[in-house]
């Protein structure tokens, strides 16, 4: 692991799923990586690797959503995260989840919240590129439950 690597690993970041419909397919991943840009209007920003397949498809496929998982999820957050090209539609199977009205990409329900995004503007940035995005809805915030991070390599509920 490299120093900068390691550094970055000291900084909690919630942990989220990005989902986007890819004609007949359905793609996602676990990303630590989605954040807040603006509040009027409301814009997110999601970095993903520039080699990514879901990399690829977000280049061609505006809207898309992402899933703000919640502390019980992290078996959720590692279905996702595993490596390969396996359809969403799997990874969902036996969780409760939803179409999203705006953009047709799956919805995990469970989470702190959901977002449905349409992506304004690309940036390459080194070996990442980011995808910054209006919000067109807001499917559910759950303030009850606590959310999922990621610290020093693990996923990690917040503590209250």
């Amino acid at each position: 692991m490299s120093e900068f690597t390691e550094a970055m690993a000291q900084l909690a970041a919630g942990v989220s799923v990005v989902t986007v419909r890819d004609g007949r397919d359905d793609l996602g991943t676990t990303v630590s990586a989605l954040m807040s840009v603006s509040l009027e209007p409301p814009l997110v920003l999601v970095s993903l690797a520039s080699r990514s397949y879901l990399n690829e498809v977000l280049l061609r496929q505006d809207r898309w959503a992402a899933s703000l998982l919640s502390s019980r999820q992290a078996a959720i957050a590692s279905r996702f995260a595993t490596p390969g090209r396996p359809s969403a539609r799997l990874l969902v199977a036996g969780i409760p989840h939803h179409r999203g009205a705006h953009t047709e990409a799956l919805v995990v329900e469970g989470g702190v919240a959901a977002l449905e995004a349409e992506t304004t503007k690309v940036v390459a940035a080194g070996d990442h590129t980011l995808f910054i995005a209006s919000v067109l809805a807001v499917p559910y915030v759950n303030p009850a439950f606590q959310p999922l991070v990621r610290l020093r390599g693990r996923y990690r509920p917040m503590g209250t």
